[in-house]
């Protein structure tokens, strides 16, 4: 009798976990939905700003671009020297 009371609260849990993973999916789905029309309204609203004063738009200064303290080292000058 008890295997049966586990075995239905090991269902009955499932259940549960398989709504929540549900849930949080359409939850996750709707954010991925918003987060791209906001960056192509985004990127469309900067198009149409650029394209009524473009002096304003080649004077502002670029993004910067992220700098990497990370460069290429290769591997031979790294080894240690045969001696």
């Amino acid at each position: 009798m008890a295997v049966w009371i586990v075995a239905a609260v090991a269902l009955l849990l499932a259940l549960a976990a398989l709504g929540a993973v549900r849930r949080a999916s359409r939850k996750l789905e709707a954010l991925t939905q918003s987060y791209w029309e906001l960056r192509y309204d985004y990127t469309r609203l900067r198009s149409q700003l650029a394209s009524l004063d473009p002096a304003a738009a080649a004077a502002s200064p670029p993004e910067p671009q992220p700098q990497s303290s990370v460069s290429f080292v290769p591997l031979s000058s790294i080894r240690k020297k045969d001696q």
